[in-house]
């Protein structure tokens, strides 16, 4: 293979006889020595390698003799810059940070999303102290909720309480006292009253910004259980709210599973399109609350962590966002503020 720099940021490679066949990660491992394999991975997934005029993104892709591969390559962003933006912190200490996600925050700057992010306000709230295990763009991120997803998230402030909290989640609550808790208003009522999910999960093989239940793909295990129940005009059941609790924490877990069974997320614009035509038959209160909605109707209720320095057992609770309250109120037909009924 050889290599043509056009500038600093861009190179072009053609592919030999006996690299023929290779996968293109492998290709660009060996050849662009300076990216590491997860920047190489980072890059073809945001559609930054091309063969010819079209892009590639699936780093296992095999190349042909004879294809030229072109790979722009954007800076590396600083770390990030503090920003003034409001937190709902539930807790604080030297240790740790407990946050109300709002619906629309990023977690951590990523392509698309380099400033206003959850990050950039941690770094003007705690300057320093964040813990520096998670890098330079992810500092104290122990665990991730979806840019739409409300609720609560801890961040580690020290790298001990990093390890400590890290330790946790990657062990699911198995063995310990974390629990993670969802309010989820999905379409359709569970033929039963409570459930378990236990299907894997992988890339999806069209879309790479997917997830997808996949033979082969990582163990994603979520439970369910029916919390209320809600009709249409014709008394006839419509949408439900479960509330899910998570024994392992993939990417898009909830909104994948409760799809797979038939039932998505109530406003889910990715895995739930295809019931868009369902909200005619809502209310006219509950089709209102949901077209102003804008997100997936996802909150993360609960949380349950053993405290990393001192062992105690923390338990935290984050109330509906108002969105999610009004959805609520609608779809039961009650005014919002009123008790649900028993």
């Amino acid at each position: 293979m050889s290599v043509d720099d056009t500038d600093e940021d861009t190179h072009t490679l053609t592919v030999s006889a006996e690299e023929a066949g290779e996968r293109l990660d492998r290709v660009l491992a060996n050849r662009v020595q300076a990216l590491s394999r997860s920047r190489i991975k980072t890059l073809v997934l945001a559609g930054q390698v091309t063969i010819g005029d079209y892009a590639i993104r699936d780093p296992s892709h095999r190349v042909q003799a004879g294809n030229e591969i072109g790979i722009v390559i954007p800076p590396e962003p600083a770390a990030p810059e503090p920003e003034t933006i409001p937190l709902n912190i539930v807790f604080e200490d030297d240790a740790i940070i407990v946050i109300d996600k709002p619906a629309g925050l990023v977690v951590h700057p990523a392509a698309g999303n380099w400033t206003g992010t959850l990050v950039n306000a941690l770094v003007a709230h705690c300057g320093e102290s964040l813990s520096g295990i998670g890098g330079v763009r992810r500092p104290g991120i122990v665990h991730r909720l979806d840019k739409d997803t409300s609720g609560l998230l801890v961040v580690a402030k020290t790298d001990r309480a990093h390890r400590k909290l890290a330790a946790q989640f990657a062990d699911h609550g198995r063995t310990g006292p974390l629990e993670r808790g969802y309010f989820a208003f999905v379409w359709g009522v569970p033929p039963r009253p409570k459930g378990t999910i236990d299907r894997p999960l992988d890339r999806h093989p069209q879309s790479r910004d997917k997830m997808a239940v996949r033979e082969g793909g990582r163990e994603a295990i979520t439970h369910w259980e029916v919390q209320e129940r809600y009709l249409d005009g014709a008394n006839q059941p419509l949408a439900s709210l479960l509330e899910c609790r998570l024994e392992t924490g993939r990417t898009h877990q909830i909104r994948v599973h409760l799809a797979s069974i038939g039932h998505p997320l109530l406003g889910d614009s990715v895995y739930g399109a295809g019931f868009k035509t369902k909200a005619s038959r809502l209310p006219p209160p509950a089709q209102a609350a949901l077209a102003t909605l804008d997100r997936q109707a996802l909150h993360a209720h609960m949380l349950t962590i053993a405290h990393p320095v001192t062992g105690e057992i923390m338990h935290f609770r984050a109330e509906l966002p108002a969105d999610l309250a009004a959805l609520r109120c609608a779809l039961a037909g009650r005014l919002p503020g009123s008790p649900p009924s028993t």
